[in-house]
């Protein structure tokens, strides 16, 4: 098995009410994180974690209204650590775009909502997606509720029986010939739209 050299979270976004950042924290120390939290005057806070290779990891949570909201990058070494933000990006639905980086290639994470929606192998040479989610589920639904097609049916259903209408009534024998080509061209058009 390929040993992960670092894991880099890109572009990461998580949105945090109060109660919810106290699970964040708590959750990075029941996984064994150094970590020294910081309030800033204006209400922001940075969660500052020591990483293996003694860096700091700092993530900083500026608060809009009743939320804490952290975007940024951030590169870990620290497998607890990794394993503490993979959860917290799970559990409070985030989204982020993270590189697991391998010897000689990466692995390539996106997560929306907490899900994750692609994995991507990249190496030197080619990119393969080796995961990407499809909301089959939702597009059976979306082509269910449509009703164009019901609708066109039923607009040249009334078409039609207009023009039968008006050819029963017509005597001038061109104008009958006019009506049966278009008469021809809208049940062409129901038949396909039908079958």
């Amino acid at each position: 098995m390929a040993n992960r050299l670092a894991t880099e979270y890109v572009k990461t976004c998580l949105q945090l009410t109060e109660a919810e950042m106290n699970s964040f924290i708590r959750m990075f120390k029941d996984h064994g994180a150094s970590m020294q939290i910081q309030v800033l005057e204006n209400g922001n806070q940075e969660v500052v974690l020591e990483d293996d290779a003694g860096q700091a990891i700092v993530l900083s949570f500026e608060r809009h209204m009743n939320m804490y909201i952290c975007q940024g990058t951030c590169r870990i070494h620290n497998k607890n650590i990794v394993n503490a933000m993979r959860k917290a990006v799970a559990l409070f639905k985030g989204d982020a775009v993270v590189h697991r980086i391998y010897e000689g290639y990466k692995m390539i994470y996106t997560y929306k909502q907490g899900s994750v929606v692609k994995i991507t192998e990249n190496t030197d040479a080619a990119e393969k997606v080796v995961y990407e989610y499809r909301d089959t589920l939702g597009q059976l639904e979306r082509l269910f509720h449509k009703n164009e097609v019901e609708a066109e049916i039923g607009s040249i259903r009334g078409q039609i029986n207009q023009l039968l209408d008006l050819r029963n009534e017509q005597q001038d024998e061109g104008l009958r010939e006019q009506i049966d080509g278009r008469l021809n061209k809208l049940t062409h058009r129901l038949f396909v739209l039908e079958a």
